[in-house]
């Protein structure tokens, strides 16, 4: 009979990351796994989803004053041929890491 977890096991001497979850809490990375517990869950750890950029133009007329800038008119909108903005979301969550200015 095999191992409960036989195949983690195979795949965790051929390289692969194990995690290990205890009673239900979060997920965490082991460097030598035991193979045992009752209340312990074994996963081979995902591949994260890569990143989605997503490049956009901001168009607007923008009136400076000493009190500072007044934006008149902004339009945002998802543009391949010459953008002027870079945004960063996680691909996991789907949070916006960063924007950047091009």
């Amino acid at each position: 009979m095999k191992h409960k977890h036989y195949d983690m096991i195979l795949a965790w001497a051929n390289g692969a990351k194990i995690e290990t979850r205890l009673n239900g809490g979060g997920w965490s990375e082991l460097t030598n796994p035991s193979w045992d517990g009752k209340n312990t869950e074994y996963r081979i750890k995902p591949e994260p989803t890569p990143d989605v950029v997503v490049y956009s133009k901001i168009i607007g007329k923008f009136i400076f004053t000493s009190e500072g800038i007044e934006i008149q008119q902004l339009i945002l909108r998802q543009e391949k041929d010459r953008p002027n903005i870079k945004y960063t979301f996680d691909g996991d969550w789907g949070n916006l890491k960063s924007a950047e200015v091009l």
